[in-house]
């Protein structure tokens, strides 16, 4: 089976989705900022974060042709997995809007609260009530079609959704902290010229540690139900 990737910036792979995913049995590809004809026929399809904003199409046209993409893939319920701006496109593909949030900058380790639907849903089977995830985004989404919000947290309601067999998180699941205090040291600078205090969010990034267990496992899960999915479209 065939996981494709799609990476928007050098730092910013799969993380720990890419071991869940070999474990399963799919082999990954990944694209950096490019779409191939052949892609739309890949049995998974991963979108991954990045620092320009889904709309931003006309500066970044790969996000147009990822896009199209993504839509003809949930017209014929070909699984997606979508994290922080590959959630915004999932979004997007789906006819939901997307727009820059009011609240500012959602960023460090943070709790998301899952919903009545996420910590029911057969796949996420979430035992406890919050979840420690790394954030950093500001972008967010409304009104998706056909979508079952399943996260939420005190700064954006619009934190995670299933539609069909497909998954996105606005949070990075793929980051672990010690992966996470690493994006935050190479971004320090830019961080401290935008006022945000440095050393609160290694202190916050750290945290995630206390969660690891539970990432992982739902990871493991979200795994497991894509190689499922795609084994029975096959």
């Amino acid at each position: 089976m065939r996981a494709l990737v799609f990476q928007h910036e050098l730092h910013e792979d799969a993380g720990l989705f890419a071991p869940a995913l070999a474990r399963v049995g799919f082999t990954l590809q990944t694209r950096f900022r490019e779409v191939d004809p052949s892609d739309e026929h890949a049995d998974l399809v991963v979108v991954l974060g990045g620092t320009m904003a889904a709309h931003a199409t006309a500066s970044h046209p790969f996000l147009d042709a990822e896009l199209e993409l993504l839509v003809r893939r949930l017209q014929r319920g070909a699984p997606c997995l979508g994290i922080c701006l590959g959630a915004q496109l999932l979004a997007r593909a789906a006819g939901g809007r997307v727009f820059r949030g009011e609240a500012g900058t959602e960023l460090g380790g943070l709790p998301v609260q899952w919903t009545v639907s996420g910590r029911s849903d057969p796949v996420l089977g979430v035992a406890a009530a919050t979840l420690l995830v790394a954030q950093w985004h500001q972008d967010t989404w409304a009104e998706v079609p056909g979508a079952v919000p399943l996260a939420t947290s005190e700064r954006y309601a619009a934190q995670a959704f299933r539609i069909g067999p497909s998954y996105a998180f606005q949070f990075h699941l793929e980051l672990d902290a010690a992966a996470f205090t690493q994006w935050l040291q190479l971004d320090a600078d830019a961080l401290l010229a935008n006022g945000h205090d440095t050393a609160t969010l290694l202190r916050s990034a750290a945290t995630l540690q206390t969660h690891d267990s539970a990432r992982r496992r739902l990871i493991d899960r979200l795994a497991d139900h894509f190689a499922a999915v795609c084994r029975r479209r096959s």
